[in-house]
Order: C-alpha cells, then structure tokens, then sequence
C-alpha cells in the first residue's frame, strides 16, 4: 500500500537541521530568530509548530503543540549584547500568554539576558526565562527543551490578569 493508506503510517515530515550557527544572531533578524526557535521545537519533537509573530501577535511569536499535547507560547527576543530582557517585557507577555493563547507553558527565549526584575516576574507568575546561555545549551542539545521542565500534571492555572 502508498503511504497514507491504511494500515501504513504516515512518513515523518522532514525537520529542519538546526546547528548553533542558526541562532548567531548576527546571523539572522528576528523574523529569522523565531523560525529559528520553531525548528528547535520541531527538532525535539512538537508535532505541531506555527510561527505567529508580527503585528498583532500579542505576545506570542511561535506557538507549538509538546509530544504529550501542551500548548507551549513563545515570546523571543532578538536583542544584541547589552540590552537585556526587562520587566515591563515579562509584563506584557504574562499579560496574554495565559489568558489570550491558553499557554500550559508559557517561555521567552532571548539572545540577551533578562533583568533581576524581569527574572522576579517571570518566576512569579510561572513563565519560564531562557537566556542566550540557555539559548546555546538548547541549540547544542546540551538540555532539553524548556517545556522538559515544567510538570506535565500540573492542574490548569488560575488566571490571574484577565484581559478585558
């Protein structure tokens, strides 16, 4: 039988081959950056990756779908050296990650670093922070993906902020 007819599975889609030059970020913009974290997505196994940027995104820049069905949201942030990752980001993201794209987990991935403040609010409100450190380990396979460490169990999140 072809592949698709029953009884035989689908072939795998290919995946993009993701290597540590990908995310140089003199390397590509920040349209670039995010089909860059949607193929490390894809790489470890979401079944499912869409990049959303652009105007009007509210927040979510790729949104992907875990092997185990989470929904995980994304904000990347495209930033050089020095200017790093501040609170009022953190903000706006936790502001619709939860409440507007019904994230289970909720992560921004930057080029940068974040700020203490900005560290504070992402721990408070359950959002996970990945920094150009975290970023290489990621890329190099060095670590799982940020959703790896986040409970698969946890009940559904109280919404704190709801837009209006």
């Amino acid at each position: 039988p072809a592949a698709g007819a029953p009884g035989r599975p689908e072939p795998a889609p290919e995946l993009p081959e993701v290597g540590p030059e990908a995310l140089d970020h003199e390397a590509v913009d920040a349209d670039g950056f995010e089909h860059a974290v949607a193929a490390l997505c894809a790489r470890d196994g979401c079944p499912q990756v869409e990049v959303v940027g652009g105007a009007g995104d509210l927040g979510a820049d790729v949104i992907a779908t875990t092997p185990e069905g989470r929904r995980v949201v994304i904000q990347c942030k495209h930033y050089g050296e020095g200017h790093r990752v501040g609170s009022q980001d953190l903000q706006r993201f936790g502001g619709t990650c939860f409440a507007v794209h019904e994230a289970d987990v909720a992560v921004v991935v930057t080029t940068s670093e974040f700020t203490a403040p900005a560290a504070e609010y992402a721990a408070a409100c359950d959002i996970v922070c990945v920094d150009g450190d975290a970023l290489a380990a990621w890329t190099e396979a060095r670590t799982g993906p940020p959703w790896q460490g986040t409970p698969a169990g946890a009940a559904p999140r109280e919404v704190r902020h709801p837009v209006r």
